[in-house]
């Protein structure tokens, strides 16, 4: 089985670009580690850290109707409700399971699934 890492999406609102076009579809890959950290460098989130939404979802929106590049200014532009929207999308596909591992009741033998507590390792 492949591992789906690009995700369709139609925008509530739409962007409107400068010649008044409506785009709704687009497509959002899964985010990077790079993704999530390189923007905290940027100075824009340093002085203000409601910006590093914007930035990170300027480097996972791969495709938006016929706009040729997605950046920070595309993003900046959308309707509250489509920021909302994308923001959903992004938590949605980039959530991870907690991994957990297996192991056997002591007592009646049954078998459980535990969460990994990374927090409390090594203590």
């Amino acid at each position: 089985m492949m591992l789906q890492t690009e995700y369709d999406f139609t925008l509530p609102r739409g962007y409107a670009d400068a010649e008044g076009r409506l785009h709704r579809e687009g497509k959002m890959r899964l985010a990077t580690a790079a993704d999530e950290i390189l923007p905290l460098r940027d100075p824009r989130v340093k002085e203000n850290q409601e910006y590093l939404v914007l930035l990170i979802l300027a480097r996972v929106v791969t495709s938006l109707g016929t706009v040729r590049e997605i950046n920070e200014t595309v993003i900046e532009k959308l309707f509250i409700q489509d920021l909302a929207y994308l923001q959903d999308l992004y938590n949605r596909i980039n959530q991870m399971d907690a991994p957990y591992y297996e192991e056997h009741c002591p007592f009646c033998g049954s078998k459980l699934s535990i969460p990994v507590n990374f927090q409390r390792a090594g203590r």
